[in-house]
């Protein structure tokens, strides 16, 4: 299972565009809200019904991955929220999957997630990126977490976290369809 966070103030295209792409390649995700209620509103006023709430989503011990999309003031109020902080704290316990991106790695960043790692982030954010080694690229992985740059890498961002998941021809053929070639 793959959780993606949603909070008020979300980039639109970096939250939809890799749960659309990740489902396509077969992938369970889901979206949850972390406002206290199922409906999250976008950075550009664009209302969501995420599949779950925090509350009701569990512990997350399940987690293949955890997603933060960017934007702002999303980044932030995902920084602020404990629950997620906590429950990024323990998939990188156990190694596992985490991404960010946009303003989003700044999360990972205060949590001392980035440590020692190679990471991106959007332009301006970079002294965010506690620990990290800033590399600028459209998408970084280093070791169990992906950061993305911005709204132009959700899509180059998205396919990466697929591939971590499914053959390159499930890839290359999804990519394929979405005419992302």
């Amino acid at each position: 299972m793959i959780y993606q966070f949603l909070a008020n103030g979300f980039e639109d295209i970096e939250a939809l565009a890799p749960v659309d792409i990740l489902r396509r390649g077969g992938l369970e995700v889901r979206t949850v809200s972390i406002t206290g209620s199922e409906f999250v509103e976008s950075a550009h006023g664009v209302t969501v019904r995420a599949d779950v709430t925090f509350e009701d989503a569990g512990d997350f011990a399940d987690a293949d991955m955890l997603l933060l999309p960017g934007g702002m003031p999303g980044s932030m109020n995902l920084k602020l929220h404990e629950g997620v902080r906590a429950a990024l704290l323990a998939q990188a316990g156990r190694g596992g999957r985490i991404g960010a991106i946009c303003a989003a790695p700044m999360v990972l960043g205060s949590l001392g997630l980035l440590d020692g790692r190679k990471a991106t982030c959007y332009p301006g954010f970079e002294s965010h990126l506690t620990g990290a080694d800033y590399t600028s690229e459209l998408v970084t992985v280093d070791g169990n977490i992906v950061t993305g740059k911005g709204p132009a890498a959700a899509f180059p961002y998205a396919y990466t976290i697929l591939s971590l998941f499914v053959d390159d021809e499930t890839v290359k053929g999804i990519k394929e369809g979405m005419m992302y070639v």
